[in-house]
């Protein structure tokens, strides 16, 4: 893959990503600026990752048929228009609408840049390229808590203008810059594009890209139960504001995309998908019971950081290895794969956020256990290894 294509995904990534995160330390305020209460702050965010399961596959078929480039190009625009709405909302049904378009309109970026990787690499090659655009993503995971902490601030909405003009100006990049790498005779056979069903969802578990749709789901799961409450056990638990949770979670992002960006290509390829992710789901067990015992500024630093070393593999292997497994349509196989990411993303922070109520621990351990599931998953489907078509 040319490095210069590879250089405009990342930035396409990190764009569409900083918009997400840029909102983690600010919503907590923003819904109470607005009257709102700590229901609004799960809802907000599951909202936004119920777009995403609802059209994340149909971005995926649409790339396959249309091409990559347009399909990145929507995402970005969606991200743009829905920020600048967030910046305007002084109710909270505009923050609701901003949070609903964003994720119908951005989940459209992640899929098509994931198969755009996968249309320019070899097998061999695609674990390192998942793991790259893992490392973009978590870049403008990143900048986002970042600028969304030190310019909340001075006020609320002036992180969302600077997403959004960062949004534009990408656009700008890819429509002049990017060659499109799905061929008029690779489009013309591509599939009918559906709507999700969730019977098919539930059916593709059963196939060899099953136990990577599983340990999708399960990163993101547990990931989100921890970034989506954070926010809200800081502050009960220390007294931190949108500075300090900005700062925390911009270590923590960093170590996410350092790792998958630099360690997640040479693990897979050196241990393999399945074994790699035995061993992030183990360490993830461990990163979430030490926050818990985190209880000074740079411990919690300490301990989020061996928390993301580990768990920041996962995503990047199961990725690689669903599409190992899939011989045609990769935008269609990301594009399920997307859709359980976001039923991760639904799941975490309600779950996340009904236990906090009961005793802000719950949380950590409860996704201790999720991790330790998954572990025992890995011993009973993680050696499929035929291919499927779909």
């Amino acid at each position: 893959m040319k490095s210069k294509n590879m250089i405009i995904l990342f930035i396409s990534l990190i764009v569409v990503m900083m918009g997400y995160g840029i909102v983690m330390p600010v919503l907590p305020f923003y819904i109470e600026s607005l009257g709102g209460r700590g229901i609004h702050y799960g809802l907000l965010i599951s909202s936004y990752g119920l777009m995403q399961l609802i059209f994340a596959p149909i971005w995926g078929g649409l790339s396959d048929k249309y091409g990559r480039k347009p399909i990145l190009l929507t995402g970005l625009t969606g991200m743009g228009i829905a920020m600048i709405l967030l910046a305007l909302a002084n109710k909270l049904w505009m923050l609701y609408l901003a949070q609903i378009l964003s994720g119908m309109l951005s989940s459209a970026a992640i899929p098509a840049a994931q198969a755009y990787a996968g249309d320019c690499t070899t097998k061999e090659e695609r674990g390192g390229a998942m793991g790259k655009i893992g490392g973009a993503i978590g870049i403008g995971v990143i900048l986002g808590p970042g600028l969304g902490g030190l310019l909340a601030s001075n006020s609320l909405s002036t992180p969302m203008y600077i997403a959004s003009a960062f949004c534009f100006l990408t656009f700008l990049i890819i429509l002049t810059c990017l060659p499109e790498s799905l061929s008029k005779k690779d489009m013309c056979k591509a599939t009918k594009i559906k709507f999700i069903q969730i019977k098919g969802l539930w059916q593709t578990l059963f196939t060899p890209i099953g136990f990577g749709l599983i340990i999708a789901f399960i990163s993101i799961f547990g990931q989100t139960m921890f970034s989506s409450i954070y926010g809200l056990y800081a502050l009960e638990r220390f007294s931190y504001g949108p500075e300090e949770i900005g700062t925390i979670l911009m270590a923590m992002s960093l170590m996410y995309a350092l790792s998958q960006g630099l360690l997640a290509g040479p693990l897979t390829k050196r241990f393999g998908e399945a074994k790699t992710i035995s061993m992030a789901l183990i360490g993830g067990v461990l990163g979430f019971l030490l926050m818990v015992l985190a209880n000074s500024f740079f411990t919690i630093i300490l301990a989020m950081s061996t928390f993301m070393l580990v768990i920041s593999l996962l995503k990047p292997s199961a990725l690689a290895y669903i599409s190992k497994n899939t011989t045609s349509n990769q935008g269609k196989a990301m594009g399920i794969a997307e859709s359980y990411m976001a039923l991760g993303r639904i799941a975490g922070p309600l779950l996340a956020g009904m236990i906090f109520d009961i005793n802000m621990y719950y949380p950590f351990i409860a996704g201790s256990l999720i991790f330790f599931t998954g572990f025992i998953v890995t011993f009973r489907t993680g050696r499929l290894k035929s291919e499927i078509k779909i």
